[in-house]
């Protein structure tokens, strides 16, 4: 009997897979494998990645690279597997210094002794956003975020994307232009008499920050709550996508 069983089984096997389908995933198995993240540093200047996650049993991530001008990385999402989420942000690292694990550090985007990796929170920097949610059929969510502060400029892409007629999905979000020039002189910080970020004085209210950064940028969030204006266009979703180029560029 086990053995008829497992025929059965293989038979069954063979005929799902000449169907093109995998035995035991589901839809959103099938359709969601694990997308991928390619960054692109056109800083100018070498980066280290950051990353940080929501408190939801999303995974935090290690191997994160090292960037110089002009070179590109990929990495892989884990949203399969539990808990079937990776909710979390992207950031440049910028003036990185040190011996990892020891003495490293960042002058900009500081988060931790790692290189390849983030052990504490982020200071204050710019953020790509993602949602990415194996169960959820609008996922993935993206969106570049200047709520805390402007360093460089950021460009969220989606690729492999199939838009469908008359909509607003996978589109790309964020902006190249350089926004450390529109920052009001009481937010900018320099180093070596050269602009290196921009800081909100106030996240949760429109200030003279938000107004330059999002009349520059409006594609992107300037203040918590810009989301609640009417015609807003700081968030999208690419259900469609087999992954995203994040580009980080100049900020001044």
């Amino acid at each position: 009997m086990r053995r008829f069983l497992m025929a059965m089984l293989a038979l069954l096997a063979a005929a799902v897979a000449l169907a093109g389908v995998s035995v035991g995933a589901t839809s959103a198995d099938a359709t969601t494998a694990n997308r991928t993240v390619t960054f692109v540093n056109r800083t100018g200047q070498p980066i280290w990645i950051g990353s940080g996650v929501n408190n939801d049993g999303s995974k935090n991530l290690t191997g994160l690279p090292r960037l110089n001008d002009s070179q590109r990385a990929t990495i892989t999402v884990p949203e399969s597997g539990n808990p079937g989420h990776w909710r979390g942000r992207f950031f440049a690292r910028q003036g990185c210094t040190g011996k990892s694990g020891s003495t490293f550090h960042c002058v900009v985007g500081d988060c931790g002794k790692l290189a390849d990796r983030c052990t504490t929170g982020a200071q204050p920097t710019s953020l790509a956003e993602f949602n990415f949610d194996r169960h959820n059929k609008t996922a993935p969510w993206y969106n570049v975020s200047y709520v805390d502060a402007v360093s460089f400029s950021i460009t969220i892409e989606p690729t492999g994307a199939k838009r469908p007629p008359g909509s607003n999905q996978c589109e790309t979000q964020g902006c190249s232009d350089r926004l450390l020039q529109y920052c009001p002189p009481a937010n900018l910080t320099k180093r070596g008499g050269k602009a290196i970020l921009c800081t909100n004085p106030n996240r949760d209210a429109k200030t003279s920050y938000s107004n330059a950064i999002s009349s520059h940028c409006p594609r992107a969030y300037a203040w918590s709550k810009q989301d609640t204006e009417p015609g807003n266009k700081t968030m999208r979703n690419c259900p469609s996508c087999r992954g995203f180029v994040v580009t980080f560029h100049r900020g001044i």
